[in-house]
């Protein structure tokens, strides 16, 4: 899988400490700070990425989040088009949201069976027969997802678009000077979660759904 190794960067390993971590952006920054090698043409560069790589796994939440996130155990070898990793992480965000309600729901069996009741009659009423009707279903998984969605999990959330979000704009996928961009990117990100949400009520549903 793809992914955006910031362990590699900081040359720490994945199980690290905080504190390794804080001991190695350091050492590192002091020793590729412009201010140290003025001849060099990439020290600027060098800082950027270190700071990006820090603020990330720096930070305990956010390195929770990006490890949820990470693409794999083996770096690339090449570079890949950006558009390949922004669908990569949206599929992740998606799988990250529809697990989460999905256990939710298999937690509420009797809620999930009173629920199909409410389709199958809505299901009835507009087609005069019995079926697992994805429009009807996506229609009142959309009514009753809130009932289920916490301020952790929204939290949760937040925490993983953020995340995400600063991922790919280091991928070049939104300029870090431009606001708009980025909010777009973060709007489009929080969307893919908010369907993977949608996905899990209706996989939790259709597990126990029964044709009559």
């Amino acid at each position: 899988m793809l992914r955006m190794d910031y362990y590699q960067v900081l040359g720490v390993s994945r199980d690290a400490s905080d504190d390794d971590i804080k001991k190695a952006y350091r050492k590192l920054v002091f020793q590729y700070h412009p201010d140290r090698n003025p001849d060099s043409k990439d020290a600027d560069a060098k800082i950027r990425e270190l700071n990006a790589a820090y603020e990330i796994i720096g930070d305990a939440d956010k390195r929770h989040s990006y490890d949820r996130l990470s693409w794999g155990d083996e770096p690339r070898a090449a570079a890949v088009d950006p558009r390949i990793i922004l669908d990569d992480i949206e599929q992740k965000l998606f799988d990250e949201g529809r697990k989460e309600i999905f256990a939710i729901f298999m937690r509420h069996v009797a809620r999930v069976r009173e629920e199909l009741g409410v389709i199958r009659e809505r299901t009835l009423r507009e087609q005069g027969y019995d079926s697992f009707l994805e429009p009807v279903v996506a229609a009142r998984a959309s009514e009753i997802l809130g009932e289920f969605v916490t301020e952790d999990m929204d939290r949760r959330k937040q925490r993983l678009v953020e995340v995400a979000t600063d991922m790919l704009v280091s991928h070049g996928l939104a300029k870090r000077s431009d606001e708009r961009e980025i909010r777009s990117l973060r709007s489009r990100l929080k969307e893919r979660f908010h369907k993977g949400r949608l996905h899990g009520v209706a996989s939790a549903l259709e597990l126990f759904y029964e044709r009559r």
